[in-house]
């Protein structure tokens, strides 16, 4: 059994895939990490499905300096008021330049777009990304989970179990000098 002693942000809007926040959150906790969940603004935030999660610090206070990682879930609602939004921006980039792990499914991949973090790197997501994430300078493939120096991607709810299995391995790795900015 992974022991993580690590703490993993979880950023998140309304309109979240329930599953791709639910099934990670579960994973690292039961590997002994602590999750916190940073949103835009809110006491709660909804799923698409209903699920209804506290929202424990909002972007604009929230520092990648506490964390080890970020979990950025799916959602085409979620992704979209993300990468409009300044500060969560502000936020997942400062993983990269932190060198820290970050995991991201479905169309999380967006909020990396906007952060200017996915030139040169390789990456999957839900398939209707591929040209954004192609125009920003990444390579996209269609499997179900890609590793690249930290970077954790995966496609659907579907990938759920082998994206949680590299998420985890990737946490316990801790920093990678190739996950940059």
């Amino acid at each position: 059994m992974t022991n993580l002693n690590s703490r993993v942000a979880f950023l998140a809007t309304d309109g979240f895939e329930d599953s791709e926040l639910t099934s990670p959150w579960e994973a690292v906790t039961a590997a002994g990490a602590s999750a916190t969940l940073v949103a835009p603004e809110g006491a709660a935030i909804t799923g698409k499905n209903g699920h209804e999660q506290k929202v424990d610090l909002t972007a604009a206070t929230a520092k990648a300096d506490d964390f080890e990682a970020l979990v950025l879930p799916g959602g085409v609602v979620n992704a979209d008021h993300l990468r409009l939004d300044t500060d969560s921006i502000a936020f997942a980039k400062a993983f990269f330049e932190q060198h820290k792990p970050v995991g991201v499914i479905c169309h999380g991949a967006w909020i990396l777009i906007e952060a200017d973090v996915v030139e040169d790197r390789t990456l999957t997501s839900y398939p209707s990304l591929a040209t954004d994430l192609r125009n920003a300078g990444a390579t996209w493939v269609d499997e179900e989970v890609v590793v690249d120096q930290g970077l954790v991607s995966s496609r659907t709810p579907d990938d759920l179990p082998a994206f949680n299995a590299k998420l985890i391995e990737e946490i316990g790795e801790g920093q990678h000098a190739g996950q940059t900015a």
